[in-house]
């Protein structure tokens, strides 16, 4: 393989929870008066930490979410997965590839540990990522798009940036890659091509990620 470290964005990319967290985020704003779209969220909010969501409400409205926002919004996302969570067709295949070869990868997500492991649990990827292999945004101070956090993932992997793949999903995340030096595999299967055409490669099954590394 041509990487020392593949990292994988997490919703989208492991689990399929877009569909899922955008619907529930969309209607939750909705109902506290901001009316969002499913279209709305997956455009403005797909693959970005939940400061991003306060912070274009209050610059779009002058207004601030409930302080109690994210507990709410994260409470109905977690009884979510807990009920309907699946992962990304085909990344099981992969991540017991990985494994089996020796090849170092963990996850870099924008979503809290608690979401990240809540996720893995509903959609049967856990005995994959064990503690040392999880990142999230909370562990840096600013998300994506900013490179922090896929840096502190290699950091703490001890893979120089240059020897690392990302695999993502989201605009914000290609571009957090390109800006940490990183070979970024833009994953198309939810997202247009041309949204994530900053990337090194794109690909729409999962089932091709393995050959594009190698």
């Amino acid at each position: 393989m041509r990487y020392d470290l593949v990292i994988f964005d997490n919703d989208g990319v492991l689990v399929d929870s877009e569909p899922l967290s955008n619907t529930l985020l969309a209607a939750y704003l909705t109902e506290l008066g901001h009316p969002t779209s499913y279209e709305d969220s997956l455009r403005d909010y797909m693959g970005a930490a939940m400061h991003r969501v306060h912070d274009l409400i209050e610059e779009r409205t002058g207004q601030r979410l409930p302080e109690d926002f994210d507990d709410v919004f994260h409470a109905r996302v977690f009884a979510a997965f807990e009920r309907e969570l699946r992962p990304v067709a085909g990344v099981g295949a992969v991540l017991e590839k990985l494994a089996a070869d020796g090849v170092p990868y963990c996850v870099a997500s924008s979503g809290s540990h608690e979401r990240i492991r809540v996720g893995h649990r509903a959609a049967g990827l856990g005995q994959w990522f064990e503690e040392s292999r999880i990142f999230s945004s909370q562990d840096v101070g600013r998300g994506k798009p900013a490179p922090d956090l896929f840096l502190y993932a290699a950091e703490r992997m001890g893979v120089p940036a240059e020897r690392c793949a990302v695999v993502e999903d989201s605009p914000l995340g290609v571009r957090a890659a390109v800006a940490a030096g990183m070979d970024v595999y833009g994953f198309t299967a939810m997202t247009p091509p041309e949204r994530l055409a900053e990337a090194t490669q794109l690909f729409g099954d999962m089932g091709d990620l393995l050959d594009l590394l190698r």
